[in-house]
């Protein structure tokens, strides 16, 4: 079911939303003090293009750094790169099929605003789950 709806996702957003977060990424790592950006928008670009039976979890040993960064990338590239998912997630809530396909959009907001200090693992890992 995931391949199915990795498939439908790529043709009806993930293709062009990738593509987004792969021009932020060259553009990050043409000016050279910005590659960590540029690093950090591959990794969202390949979590763009395949979503379904991935998450995004907070890495714990994420500091100070990860914050001021974010705030640069916010200023610089998050914005415009929300603003994407949030008008390809609305078109695609407007019919029944594309819903979950635009909440899944809707969901990429976050990691999209605020990529530093957070990592991609597959839905099935333990990562980030409150322990018993």
């Amino acid at each position: 079911m995931r391949t199915l709806l990795n498939l439908i996702w790529l043709v009806l957003a993930g293709f062009w939303m990738a593509l987004g977060y792969v021009v932020a990424g060259i553009i990050c790592c043409v000016l050279i003090i910005t590659i960590p950006f540029g690093i950090a928008s591959f990794r969202i670009a390949a979590f763009a293009l395949w979503p379904f039976g991935q998450r995004v979890v907070r890495r714990d040993d994420a500091g100070a750094a990860s914050c001021v960064g974010n705030v640069i990338w916010l200023v610089f590239a998050g914005w415009w790169l929300a603003l994407g998912h949030l008008l390809t997630g609305i078109a695609l809530c407007v019919t029944i099929i594309g819903i979950p396909f635009g909440i899944a959009n809707f969901k990429l907001i976050g990691v999209s605003l605020l990529p530093l200090g957070r990592e991609i693992v597959p839905a099935d890992d333990r990562r980030g789950f409150a322990v018993d």
